[in-house]
């Protein structure tokens, strides 16, 4: 087997006002992540409107990482469910 190799690109994002130049050999997924984290960050912006963007960022990143657990014990129950089956 012959492994692909991916070609790095430069994209262009755009979150919350500010320009990004990154690189990656998935830009269509860099893009829908970046559109996804500015999303997020307005809806954050919204409920926190007295917050500078930094506290802004913060607050969620930390709501991210609180779903990503919430979602890895999730998975550990199911695993562990199936596993006794």
């Amino acid at each position: 087997m012959t492994e692909e190799k991916k070609t790095t690109q430069r994209v262009v994002v755009e979150m919350f006002g500010q320009t990004y130049q990154l690189k990656t050999d998935e830009p269509d997924r860099l893009k829908h992540l970046a559109a996804e984290c500015d999303r997020r960050i307005k809806e954050m912006a919204k409920k926190a409107r007295s917050f500078d963007v930094q506290r802004i960022a913060v607050l969620t990143v930390l709501q991210l990482l609180d779903e990503h657990e919430q979602l890895r014990r999730d998975y550990d129950e199911l695993v562990q469910l199936l596993e006794e089956k």
